[in-house]
């Protein structure tokens, strides 16, 4: 396949997850040589989900990457969100949680009314 310039295409997809569960793709076909910020550019993920391109992350099949980095024929370009909470933060609060649920359950129910 060949793009308009007449030199050698590839596909590539730029994938974003606004939020859990939701996912939006886009399908690019680009000339060899295009790199990660040009199919960003392209694809118009910055502007539909109001995304600033400083200080963003991206990737390449999980791989962080660098917005100058050249892309290769059926790569997925991965936009990733920041963390909502810090992994130790919520590894303590998951411990604290389970600590609580464990107390409770063994916790011997008062006894109620007298025994003959």
């Amino acid at each position: 396949m060949a793009c308009a310039d007449g030199g050698p295409a590839i596909t590539v997809e730029v994938v974003y997850c606004p939020r859990p569960g939701a996912v939006d793709r886009v399908a690019l076909q680009l000339a060899a040589g295009t790199t990660v910020a040009d199919a960003l550019r392209l694809s118009g993920m910055l502007e539909r989900h109001g995304l600033a391109p400083a200080g963003l992350r991206l990737g390449v099949w999980g791989r962080l990457c660098e917005p100058g980095s050249a892309l290769r024929d059926h790569d997925r370009v991965e936009l990733y969100r920041p963390l909502s909470l810090d992994p130790k933060e919520a590894r303590r609060l998951r411990h604290q949680r389970q600590r609580d649920n464990r107390a409770n359950r063994d916790k011997k129910p008062a006894k109620v009314g007298r025994r003959a």
